[in-house]
């Protein structure tokens, strides 16, 4: 087209040449016209010299050759006649009589990607936003008051069931024991006399020595030491449990958190402040809610005793986190929201999956055999429904109209296609019905067909 253009452009500068000679013949006419026929002859003569000395000077230079002043709003009309008309004729010349090569060759087809619809298993999943929760969460605090003496572990550490946490000083409690074994050993020999001056009272008794009322008062001081050697024996397993209370340790197998108090600090009997929080991670569950249409579905696996698996994935849905498998189902539905709660359980043993961590959770709930698969990406929409671009065997579009099912990981299960069928799956935007194309891996195709 730029070739066309530079043309015209040539073209243009010989018309406005040829212009300025039509515009001297004018006046020329004009003048003969006006003359005597005495003088015609040498004003012709005149005239004729004129022109020739302005055909070589506009030949030699044509930016010196001007217009005559006389007639010219003439001269501007035939100009302009003559130009529309040299204009007209290049035109039916150049773009209608001699059409460029991109005009007259035919449109090369177009180059797509292409993929053939297949046979295959495609899994039917139930997504939902999933909470990472904690099997066990201990906020453990003080059972007694003292000074924390210790802090035996490092935040983030991993610790077992009866590892040692905090140690507060057992002075205290360890002089309380003392003082009750100390009484504890009192009222035992006051129960050993008590008993001793039993079986004295009971002899004599025997012998009519004494009256029966002071050996009834005597056994009634038996029961009584025995009572306080019971009360002693209470109190002193009572300071031995406060005494083990100053030494704190894990309840369960889990993470520690961060630090919250350290060596010196006052540790207050029952109070609210937790001391340290030990986490349990492995394992580890992910409670989700799903619709309760998908309850029926979801209690028939569980009472054939199928395991469902339940993966994690990320927050874009592109990466798996975790493999696991249903644990239970909650009690009673929400109202609310028309959900049910879920939860499933992962083992946890990479600590890939953190508490209270947000995860998108897809519950397997079915598996359709045999189904015909397609990419997702090939997939339309328009008024009438969903449809795909179908290759024909002579390399043309048909547009075909499809019925979708499940879909997974940008594969969908589809009806309206027959196995091997080719179908486009890019430059949506540049395909019709009826379009020539080239498929960019035809030969993949061949040979994925041979192989059938």
């Amino acid at each position: 087209m730029s070739v066309a253009i530079s043309e015209f452009i040539d073209f243009i500068k010989v018309a406005q040449l040829y212009g300025l000679l039509a515009l001297w013949r004018v006046r020329c006419f004009v003048f003969f016209s006006s003359q005597s026929g005495s003088h015609r002859q040498n004003a012709k003569e005149m005239a004729q010299d004129s022109m020739n000395q302005t055909k070589r000077d506009a030949l030699m230079n044509p930016q010196l050759v001007r217009p005559p002043r006389l007639s010219r709003q003439w001269g501007v009309i035939l100009m302009t006649i003559f130009s529309a008309t040299l204009a007209l004729l290049w035109f039916q010349r150049v773009v209608i009589g001699h059409p460029t090569q991109a005009n007259s060759a035919p449109a090369p087809a177009l180059s797509i990607g292409t993929a053939a619809a297949k046979k295959g298993d495609i899994s039917v999943y139930l997504n939902a936003l999933g909470t990472v929760t904690p099997v066990y969460t201990v906020t453990i605090t003080s059972r007694v008051s003292g000074q924390i003496t210790s802090v035996n572990y490092r935040e983030g550490q991993m610790v077992r069931k009866g590892a040692p946490l905090l140690e507060i000083d057992p002075k205290p409690y360890e002089a309380q024991v003392t003082a009750q074994e100390g009484q504890l050993a009192h009222d035992h020999a006051l129960l050993s006399e008590a008993r001793v001056d039993l079986e004295r009272y009971k002899a004599a008794y025997s012998r009519n020595a004494i009256a029966k009322q002071q050996l009834d008062d005597q056994e009634q001081v038996v029961r009584q030491y025995e009572g306080s050697v019971k009360n002693d024996e209470g109190n002193l397993q009572s300071a031995k449990v406060n005494l083990a209370y100053c030494h704190i340790t894990s309840p369960i197998d889990g993470r520690v958190g961060l630090r919250l108090v350290d060596p010196g600090n006052l540790a207050v009997a029952n109070s609210s402040t937790p001391l340290v929080v030990v986490t349990q991670i492995r394992p580890i569950t992910v409670v989700f809610s799903v619709a309760e249409d998908y309850l029926p579905r979801i209690q028939q696996q569980l009472r054939q005793g199928h395991r469902m698996t339940v993966d994690a994935l990320d927050r874009a849905q592109e990466k798996k986190i975790a493999t696991g498998s249903l644990l239970t189902l909650d009690n009673q539905i929400d109202t609310g929201t028309g959900t049910i709660k879920l939860k499933a359980i992962f083992p946890n043993q990479d600590d890939s999956l953190f508490p209270n961590q947000f995860v998108n959770a897809k519950l397997l709930v079915d598996t359709h055999p045999s189904a015909l698969l397609i990419p997702a990406s090939a997939i339309q929409r328009n008024a009438q429904g969903a449809f795909v671009y179908v290759v024909r065997p002579d390399q043309t579009l048909a547009l075909r109209s499809i019925t979708v099912g499940t879909v997974d990981n940008n594969v969908a299960e589809v009806q309206g296609l027959q196995s091997a069928e080719i179908i486009a799956t890019d430059n949506f935007d540049k395909l019709r019905d009826g379009l020539k194309v080239v498929s960019e891996n035809a030969s993949a195709h061949t040979q994925t067909g041979a192989g059938r």
